[in-house]
């Protein structure tokens, strides 16, 4: 799907929808807001793996999701997802210290501390708390999803700060057990003491001038001191692996050249030491100038010292796309499909090539597949929608367009699409049962709303 912004947050799986929407009385107002794009994605899995491992956690249930804020924050609030803000991955040096923030998160979940507050928020007699109990407890059952994010950051804010709040132990905790897991890992642990040192001197900051992270992850020159005694005890001899280097470059190169200007990302791409990476950068950079000859001519460069890379491929169809060339976006996401055939970003993207290039039918294949492996993509969601409507399929198009509001919290749209959808469905089949758990989940929303 190439990198792009959506809101979104926490999870909600279908399944937990009518419970959420019918047990929450807060209104969804603000929310987190992702970027999303595969090879960051990719990359990001690649580096967080062996970190998670060590902490008992498995890799393919836990992902590492980017925050679209340039603040230097990470958080947790399920046992499923680690919140990382662009901010903070643009600000860190090397892999080391990505990794030390990973492996911090990590230790929260497990230690117990997240469901520890979430127990105490579901113990709370506060509309806020319980509101942000159940989309937590929702969000726990998967990844993705605009619905809870309303839900979990619909509520007060006084709630919310009182659930990301840590305290001093939790933090001593998290850092003993973030060491431990970087070394186990092979990974130098010296990246949590340079992870410190980024935030060395916030505390003397007001509130109000203080980055999100200080006030989640109360620093004190006792952890600093921590974490430089585990080091000295243990040692700081571990080198970077090459894969890893190389893998953080991509995801820092391609993340800054997405949120810094086109200028920046030109002016720095030649100090790049990877010419595939380096080539990449200026890709974007000569697309988000308009300038597609030489984002063709980049990308090409890129591909030509990895050859068949899916990402790469992945952005040559956004840039082809998004440049109106929809016969060769097509060709380029089909071959990105080929090589990453599970990657449900790159086949909704592929999806949404074969839609404008007037193909709806096979436009449909590659969406189905898309949501079957992310049916949180709100995205996806719209595109299936216009596929199935443009095939003659009405009722599943009404279907989709329902579902996709309810993610994005606008029920009572949902609601209306949903009541659309059960009139056109065969009565009693799987899609005409989604539409109605919509509805009914639309229906007990909107009670509540009104009292």
């Amino acid at each position: 799907m190439g990198f792009h912004r959506v809101v979104r947050a926490a999870s909600i799986p279908a399944a937990c929808l009518l419970w959420v929407m019918t047990a929450c009385l807060a209104t969804p107002a603000a929310a987190i807001g992702l970027l999303r794009d595969p090879d960051i994605e990719m990359s990001l899995t690649r580096l967080s793996a062996p970190i998670l491992q060590a902490a008992g956690l498995n890799p393919k249930r836990v992902r590492v999701l980017i925050v679209d804020d340039g603040s230097l924050n990470a958080f947790v609030i399920d046992n499923q997802t680690i919140f990382v803000h662009y901010g903070l991955i643009n600000r860190a040096d090397t892999p080391e210290q990505l990794q030390a923030v990973i492996a911090h998160e990590a230790a929260h979940i497990s230690n117990g501390h997240i469901a520890r507050r979430m127990s105490n928020l579901k113990s709370a007699r506060t509309v806020s708390g319980l509101g942000l109990a159940l989309a937590v407890a929702a969000a726990a059952a998967g990844a993705g999803g605009d619905a809870a994010a309303g839900l979990a950051f619909g509520t007060s804010s006084s709630a919310l700060r009182s659930f990301l709040a840590h305290t001093r132990a939790e933090e001593a905790s998290a850092d003993q057990s973030a060491a431990r897991y970087l070394r186990s890992a092979g990974v130098n642990p010296q990246g949590l003491v340079d992870l410190h040192e980024i935030f060395r001197g916030q505390e003397v900051l007001s509130q109000g001038r203080q980055d999100p992270y200080m006030r989640s992850h109360p620093l004190t020159t006792d952890r600093i001191r921590a974490a430089k005694a585990y080091v000295a005890a243990n040692g700081n001899n571990a080198q970077t692996s090459a894969e890893d280097a190389y893998f953080y470059a991509r995801m820092r190169g391609k993340l800054t050249a997405f949120t810094r200007s086109p200028s920046w990302t030109l002016r720095r791409a030649g100090s790049e030491p990877y010419p595939d990476v380096r080539l990449m950068r200026e890709a974007v950079a000569h697309h988000r100038n308009s300038n597609l000859r030489a984002a063709l001519k980049a990308i090409d460069g890129a591909l030509a010292i990895r050859p068949g890379d899916p990402y790469y491929l992945d952005l040559k169809g956004q840039i082809l796309l998004e440049s109106r060339q929809t016969s060769a976006a097509v060709a380029a996401y089909a071959q990105a499909a080929k090589g990453a055939p599970s990657e449900p970003l790159i086949l909704g993207a592929y999806g949404r090539a074969l839609l404008a290039d007037g193909q709806p039918r096979a436009a449909l294949t590659q969406l189905e597949a898309a949501r079957t492996r992310d049916f949180r993509d709100a995205r996806v969601l719209r595109d299936l929608g216009q596929a199935y409507a443009e095939t003659g399929q009405n009722g599943m198009a009404s279907l989709a367009v329902a579902e996709r509001y309810a993610l994005q919290g606008r029920m009572k749209d949902a609601g209306y699409h949903a009541e659309r959808a059960s009139g056109l469905l065969p009565r009693g089949s799987p899609p005409w049962q989604r539409a109605q758990d919509v509805a009914v989940a639309a229906e007990q929303y909107e009670k509540r709303s009104n009292r």
